[in-house]
């Protein structure tokens, strides 16, 4: 059953998720004791019952779970909200991290882990979605028909939408938002800083990431992906984000007719 931990310090409030109890009570342990209000769940019903009286600022799972595993969950949790998610992945296990990207989680790490690294990769997703608040010009000027941003909107075209930056979501035409996990918004971030440029995935690796831990190339690709559905008129066919075989990738700025 579902069971809960309270530190003071920082506030942020942590679920653990994972069937394995001496886990769980390590890791909640730990994590009360840098000042994270924690609670822990053993299966996705847990995790529901928990979030049904009060939500989570980030969700820490594992991918291998009986019953309802960490991707469905995850994939379940990414239909309806943007909560964090960090999974629990197996260290020979590519699959399974491509998997969680996929789906939509933040970041992983890789059992058997450092409490320490732990601790740093949850501050680095928490401190990637702690955006201000969308400003009252930019949550109540839609961009206009014709695909020019209304005035004193700060909003920077990409595709056929647009980016709030200081919101970290999209914004269409008709006005209505849409959020980014912090990995995607990272990445559309560097392709607005490199306009007309093309990028390798390595060096992609290099500006979207902020973690020690070695990267694979994949992920760039799996970011792309989900990029390409948000922002392009066709993901199929892109004209925001452009493939360049054998090397990597392209962003041409500008919004794009329908």
């Amino acid at each position: 059953m579902a069971g809960q931990s309270t530190g003071g310090e920082t506030g942020w409030r942590i679920v653990v998720v994972d069937d394995e109890e001496a886990l769980r009570e390590t890791v909640a342990e730990y994590l009360a004791g840098q000042g994270f209000r924690v609670r822990s769940a053993a299966s996705g019903r847990d995790l529901d019952m928990l979030l049904a009286t009060d939500q989570a600022d980030l969700i820490l799972m594992d991918v291998h779970m009986p019953g309802e595993d960490g991707l469905t969950l995850a994939r379940r949790i990414r239909s309806s909200a943007q909560t964090p998610i960090i999974m629990l992945t197996a260290a020979d296990d590519i699959v399974d991290r491509v998997a969680g990207l996929e789906v939509g989680a933040d970041d992983y790490v890789v059992k058997p882990f450092d409490l320490r690294e732990l601790k740093a990769r949850i501050r680095a997703v928490l401190r990637r979605y702690s955006a201000p608040p969308p400003t009252e010009s930019s949550a109540t000027k839609p961009p206009s028909a014709n695909g020019a941003a209304p005035s004193g909107a700060d909003l920077t075209p990409c595709g056929v939408v647009f980016l709030d930056m200081e919101a970290h979501c999209l914004v269409k035409r008709d006005g209505t938002r849409e959020m980014l996990t912090a990995m995607e918004f990272d990445l559309l971030r560097v392709f607005l800083q490199n306009p007309n440029r093309v990028l390798t995935r390595d060096r992609l690796l290099d500006l979207a990431h902020d973690r020690d831990n070695e990267p694979f190339d994949r992920s760039i690709d799996v970011r792309v992906t989900r990029l390409r559905k948000k922002i392009e008129a066709y993901p199929a066919k892109p004209q925001a984000i452009k493939t360049v075989r054998g090397v990597g990738y392209l962003f041409v700025p500008g919004p794009r007719g329908t």
